[in-house]
């Protein structure tokens, strides 16, 4: 038996191996590219229940330059706490050589809040993207006014809830061609009501469970600037829960937004929606709402991806801890499998506290890899277990096929080796050089911009803009088909934790010189087919033209 298992070890080291050797490298080049970013918590050794929670990072292209840009959330002072300079966020326009300048001062964007998360989307469908950003007190909407600037809009578009905002993410949940607006909030607290909490006589930050969840809120865009809060008639209203993720995505293929959110010890919700902005709670019945052994976890980050190309949406949601990170297959029929020991993605998860995650193709082998950030709550978690550390390592499922994935982080470039007490996460193609480079923040810490250095694979970006659609076509939907692979990609908000990725949808093509079809299904219902396209390009698809730009 001994000699059984020592071989299948070994077997299985050697894919991983060779998984790492294939693996693209990625190189740390925040200062290199100019970014000069500290995220701040704000905390002075009180130990307030918000310290912990990060803020999350969005990408966006606000100057329609071609080249995305990045807006980093930032958190605030504390009572007790003092900085030289206020913290704000803060927004780097992407030069186009590798470089980014902070023009958060010029632009208008430099928000004070407590900030947690955003999300990017073209409210007014004027063709400059907007960024919503989910505060520890009042939450804010910039309008991009399209010279450079942004507006805060936030009175007259009534979003402003003052709870506390963690995630946020545009959708049009009604097909009407603007973008509406979901956001999770976490607990009822405040810094006066803060609970004092100790670990083995040291204090430590409260159990989450110590306080009570908060409702969530859906807007829907009137089409004048104004939203309408329209939880109660959509359905949401019943849930009231610590809400810290949520991702749209059309996960049974009928061609509407549905919503996922992820939750802090509570159960997590799938909303099913009928098409005309109506939500049906179906989480349990999918079997999405529970760990595999029916327990509620500490969800905190969650993303929708097609790893398997089967052609729907399968879903990853990272949790505390001793708990896996669990990865779902969607079984088709409204139906998920717990499927995180199977694909290897569990064991690997169990020793880190895990935040946020993304699918993504890394070396452009046409599958689906998965990314997520760790990094622990208290900073002295190794005087209290041994077992665990505050700065941790991120990790980098590699999808080797088949349905495994194998963890190659450590492998794949210096970069990926740095630990970091880590929050969010986005993809973007910053360079414009075909692969998907990483913005990882971090609590209390510089943010990482990890350069995708890939040394081989075709690529195709595909970037939508809708016109009976609102104009990002956030929920459009896209399939590319190279010989006997299918792949299927959906333009979507923000995911995550606290955090947006590039609007842009990236395919990674192997060894092909060309797509053979590429599919466009527009939010609107129209479809939109193109043959024999050619590798290593962007193709802009304006809905209803006939060719592309």
């Amino acid at each position: 038996m001994s000699r059984w298992w020592t071989r299948l070890a070994a077997v299985a080291l050697g894919l991983a191996v060779a998984s790492a050797a294939l693996a693209a490298q990625f190189a740390r080049v925040t200062e290199a590219a100019g970014i000069n970013f500290k995220h701040h918590n704000g905390s002075s050794g009180g130990r307030l229940f918000v310290e912990p929670l990060g803020s999350g990072v969005g990408v966006l292209d606000y100057d329609r330059d071609g080249f995305q840009d990045i807006y980093f959330v930032d958190g605030a002072d504390l009572p007790g706490a003092t900085s030289d300079t206020p913290p704000r966020n803060a927004l780097y326009r992407n030069n186009g050589d590798g470089t980014f300048t902070d023009v958060t001062h010029a632009a208008g964007v430099g928000d004070t809040g407590y900030g947690m998360g955003c999300a990017i989307g073209d409210v007014d469908n004027d063709g400059f993207q907007d960024i919503y950003v989910t505060n520890f007190g009042p939450n804010v909407l910039y309008r991009n006014l399209g010279d450079g600037t942004f507006a805060d809009a936030t009175e007259t578009a009534g979003v402003g809830d003052a709870r506390w905002g963690a995630s946020c993410a545009f959708a049009d949940i009604d097909g009407d061609g603007f973008l509406d607006l979901f956001v999770t909030n976490y607990v009822r607290y405040s810094v006066e009501t803060d609970k004092v909490c100790e670990n083995q006589g040291i204090r430590s930050y409260c159990d989450p469970r110590l306080y009570e969840g908060e409702g969530d809120i859906l807007y829907h865009n009137n089409g004048d600037g104004s939203f309408t809060d329209s939880t109660v008639a959509s359905g949401l209203s019943a849930a009231t829960r610590r809400g810290l993720a949520v991702v749209f995505g059309d996960y049974d293929g009928d061609g509407d937004a549905d919503l996922y959110v992820a939750n802090d010890a509570d159960p997590n919700l799938l909303y099913e929606n009928d098409g005309a902005g109506t939500f049906d709670e179906v989480g349990l019945l999918a079997g999405v709402g529970f760990s595999e052994d029916g327990e509620t976890e500490n969800g905190m980050g969650a993303d929708f991806g097609d790893y398997d190309n089967d052609g729907d949406l399968d879903l990853v949601v990272t949790n505390f801890h001793g708990q896996t990170n669990t990865l779902y297959r969607n079984e088709g029929a409204g139906l998920f499998m717990d499927v995180s020991y199977a694909s290897r993605t569990g064991a690997a998860s169990l020793p880190h506290l895990a935040w946020g995650a993304v699918f993504l193709d890394h070396d452009n082998d046409g599958r689906q890899d998965v990314f997520v950030a760790n990094g622990h709550l208290h900073d002295r978690i190794a005087m209290l277990d041994g077992t665990q550390r505050y700065e941790q390592r991120n990790l980098l499922y590699h999808n080797v096929g088949g349905g495994v994935f194998e963890e190659i982080g450590s492998a794949a470039g210096d970069g990926l080796a740095v630990e970091k007490s880590s929050r969010g996460v986005a993809y973007v193609d910053y360079d414009n050089d075909g692969d998907l480079d990483l913005i990882v923040t971090n609590l209390a810490d510089a943010p990482d911009l990890l350069r995708n250095d890939r040394a081989h694979g075709a690529w195709l970006r595909v970037e939508l803009v809708g016109s009976r659609s609102s104009r990002d076509a956030i929920g459009g939907r896209v399939r590319v088909d190279v010989g006997a692979m299918s792949q299927v990609r959906e333009v979507r908000s923000a995911s995550s934790y606290l955090s947006q990725s590039d609007g842009r949808l990236h395919f990674g093509l192997g060894d092909s010189t060309r797509a053979d079809r590429v599919e466009v299904r527009w939010p609107s219902g129209l479809v939109t087919e193109l043959r024999d396209v050619p590798a290593d390009r962007t193709l802009r698809v304006v809905e209803g033209e006939a060719s592309p730009r």
